[in-house]
């Protein structure tokens, strides 16, 4: 069966469904990596992809937002960087499927409020949270910047970029 169009899941609603010991079946998380880059340096400059509205974002989203920067700083800085993704997808998605195709015709109305299987986990955003952050030098801040507007594109909410820089002292 493909898989359901995200704008089905972004919207928030009811209440967050997250104990995984009473369910079984729950697809695992596709993120493979939180931490990419030179973790053991501190870096001066931090830019935080943050969120401007509220959405659920799912697990394979934030995979694709963070390959999606990651290729694109390692090409132009190395190693100079600490890319970081700051949600981990909590929240079960549920769907309850419904038979098509020839004969289906008699009950595809479903049952109503039915429960539904789990096809995937989702990260719930509110406004003002930090989806990724890039820490890096002054000189690569340009790099870092369009790394992360690749990586919003790949997103369901709007979103903005936030630049930290060290106070003087």
């Amino acid at each position: 069966m493909p898989r359901k169009p995200n704008s089905m899941y972004r919207e928030i609603r009811g209440q967050a469904y997250t104990r995984k010991e009473y369910m079984g079946g729950i697809p695992q998380v596709r993120i493979g990596q939180w931490d990419i880059g030179d973790l053991r340096t501190k870096f001066p400059v931090k830019l935080h992809l943050v969120a401007e509205e509220q959405c659920q974002i799912r697990h394979i989203a934030l995979e694709a937002a963070r390959i999606s920067a990651n290729r694109y700083i390692s090409k132009k800085v190395g190693n100079a960087y600490h890319l970081k993704l700051r949600l981990f997808p909590h929240n079960v998605l549920r769907e309850n499927k419904i038979a098509t195709g020839a004969g289906a015709d008699r009950i595809s109305e479903g049952m109503r409020a039915a429960f539904g299987g789990a096809v995937g986990l989702a990260a719930r955003v509110h406004p003002g949270t930090k989806i990724l952050s890039i820490e890096t030098t002054a000189d690569h801040v340009a790099e870092a910047k369009i790394a992360l507007r690749k990586a919003g594109v790949k997103l369901p909410t709007p979103w903005r970029i936030v630049i930290e820089t060290p106070k003087a002292k």
